[in-house]
C-alpha cells in the first residue's frame, strides 16, 4: 500500500512540475491561469495522499480548505484579466474616436 500512494505521489510531483512548465512557456494569460489552477488541484491530490501515507485524517480537512481557497483565487484572477482586456479594448476605442 505505500508503494502504491508513494508512486501516486510521485506521479503528482510530475504532473505538477509538467504544469509549471506550461505556465512558464504560456503563450497566453489563460495558459498560465489553467496552470495555476492545475498546480493548484495536484497540490489537493498531493495532500490527500500524504493524509493517508501518514495516516492523518486531519489533512484532509486542509485539503479541502486549499481546494475552496484554489476556486476563489482562480476566479479573482479571471475576473482581473477580463476587466484589464475590457478596459484595454474601450481605450483602443477611445483612441480611434480622438484621432
Amino acid at each position: 500500500m505505500n508503494n502504491v500512494l508513494m508512486g501516486a505521489g510521485l506521479a503528482v510531483l510530475i504532473t505538477m512540475a509538467l504544469a509549471i512548465i506550461r505556465g512558464i512557456k504560456g503563450p497566453e494569460i489563460y495558459d498560465r491561469v489553467l496552470a495555476a489552477n492545475i498546480i493548484g488541484t495536484k497540490t489537493v491530490l498531493l495532500l490527500a495522499v500524504v493524509a493517508l501515507l501518514y495516516g492523518r485524517p486531519d489533512f484532509l480537512d486542509l485539503a479541502l480548505a486549499y481546494a475552496l481557497i484554489n476556486f476563489i483565487g482562480i476566479l479573482a484572477i479571471l475576473q482581473f484579466v477580463q476587466n484589464r482586456e475590457a478596459r484595454r479594448q474601450s481605450e483602443r476605442a477611445e483612441e480611434k474616436g480622438k484621432a
